[in-house]
C-alpha cells in the first residue's frame, strides 16, 4: 500500500513538473481565438510582422497589480508590459510618445484597452518612461518588433 502511495505521489510531482513547465511556455503561445467584449468580436493576428498603428495609449497600475493578465501572466506594473486588442501575446512593441519623442519597448502580455478611441494600455513602468504618469493618456504610435 505504501509502495503504491510512493508511486503515486512520484508520478504526480512529474505530472506537476511538466505541466509547469508546459505553463510557463503557454503564456506567450498566440491565442488567435476570436472574442467578444462589450458586444464587439476581436480577432487576434497570427503575426505581427509590419504592424504599426497610431492612436492613444492610457496606462494602468495599482488595481491590475498581481492580477492574472489575458496571457496568464500577473500584471506587475513595475514589468515593461503591455495591453493590446488584436496583437499577438509575447509581441515586443516600440511605443513612441509623439508630444514628447520618449520611447519605451514593452511586451504585449494582455488584452485591451476596451475604452473607446484608445490603441493601448501600457504598464505604469511604461507610462513612466513614456513621460505620461500625470496626463494619463499620450497620442502614440506603436510599431512591432517582432
Amino acid at each position: 500500500m505504501i509502495l503504491r502511495d510512493i508511486k503515486n505521489f512520484g508520478t504526480l510531482i512529474i505530472v506537476a513538473f511538466l505541466m509547469t513547465g508546459c505553463m510557463s511556455h503557454y503564456k506567450y503561445q498566440t491565442n488567435t481565438h476570436p472574442y467578444s467584449i462589450y458586444g464587439e468580436t476581436y480577432y487576434p493576428l497570427k503575426s505581427a510582422r509590419g504592424f504599426s498603428e497610431t492612436g492613444i495609449a492610457s496606462w494602468y497600475g495599482n488595481k491590475f497589480h498581481g492580477r492574472p493578465t489575458a496571457s496568464g501572466e500577473k500584471f506587475n506594473q513595475n514589468a515593461m508590459t503591455a495591453a493590446h486588442k488584436t496583437l499577438p501575446f509575447g509581441t515586443r512593441v516600440r511605443i513612441t510618445n509623439l508630444q514628447n519623442n520618449k520611447t519605451a519597448i514593452v511586451t504585449i502580455n494582455d488584452r485591451g484597452p476596451f475604452k473607446s478611441g484608445r490603441i493601448i494600455d501600457v504598464s505604469r513602468a511604461a507610462a513612466r518612461k513614456l513621460g505620461m504618469i500625470g496626463t494619463g493618456t499620450a497620442r502614440v504610435k506603436i510599431k512591432a518588433l517582432n
